[in-house]
């Protein structure tokens, strides 16, 4: 358990996966994080979807809903913990540039999430003429999640870094409830922004309602390696384990 710094929902989430060889993603990462790897890939994954219910614990009033959109990978500290780096994150609230302080990636842009038909669909542009990006999805039924669904959403803190120091904010919430997703609409620039070449396989695909308790704490620089400390954060929550072999999503 830790103090929360901010209790949120993600809601209307797409999760849009590439593997990519290890190198070339970890030559975007910061010195005390190597790239996790699934299968002896890397993974990139674009994550459209909506904030809700934002608020600092014991306020009652949270902020207005506003799209975010993700661009991240998956690694581990010096510690052998792993998380999430974020190669780049659009949002449409302002309100968010303040994470910047601990060198969380926020760029404000036009985003929206709508619905059409039995489709949702995401776009957005970054402010100023930057990347932008357009995805469709056709959200299909709940699926139990395989091996590789646990390791792409169930990660327990993010690491970024600001002024030569590296840190991280964990991350509670429950599992993620997973459908399949058919993806109809893929176009995006911002891999590219991030110094990645485009992407060379066809993507795997999950859906999720959301989350409505999400729980975010306070961001704190990592700690040396050397064993677990009182000052290392709480040790990673129980993973949901897989059942079956079933992996789910489109490919």
């Amino acid at each position: 358990m830790y103090l929360p710094a901010l209790w949120a929902g993600w809601l209307t989430q797409t999760f849009v996966h590439w593997a990519y060889p290890p190198e070339q993603v970890q030559r975007l990462l910061p010195d005390g994080l190597v790239v996790d790897t699934f299968d002896g890939a890397a993974w990139v994954s674009l994550t459209p979807f909506v904030m809700a219910d934002v608020r600092p614990p014991g306020l009652p009033l949270a902020l207005p809903s506003f799209p975010e959109t993700n661009l991240r990978t998956y690694v581990r500290d010096r510690n052998g913990r792993d998380g999430l780096w974020f190669l780049s994150i659009e949002v449409s609230s302002p309100v968010m540039l303040a994470a910047r302080a601990v060198g969380v990636p926020y760029h404000v842009g036009r985003l929206e999430v709508a619905r059409r038909g039995g489709s949702v669909v995401y776009t957005g542009a970054r402010r100023g003429g930057g990347p932008s990006y357009e995805v469709t999805v056709r959200p299909g039924e709940p699926v139990r999640p395989g091996a590789r669904d646990v390791w792409l959403t169930s990660r327990w803190r993010a690491f970024t870094r600001r002024l030569g120091t590296l840190w991280e904010t964990p991350v509670e919430h429950a599992p993620w409830p997973v459908r399949e997703a058919r993806l109809d609409t893929v176009e995006e620039t911002l891999t590219r922004a991030a110094g990645l070449p485009p992407p060379t396989t066809a993507p795997l695909a999950h859906y999720s309602d959301g989350l409505h308790k999400v729980r975010l704490g306070i961001s704190h620089p990592v700690r040396p390696a050397r064993g677990r400390g009182a000052g290392d954060g709480p040790p990673d929550p129980p993973r949901p384990r897989p059942h079956g072999t079933h992996e789910g999503g489109a490919r």
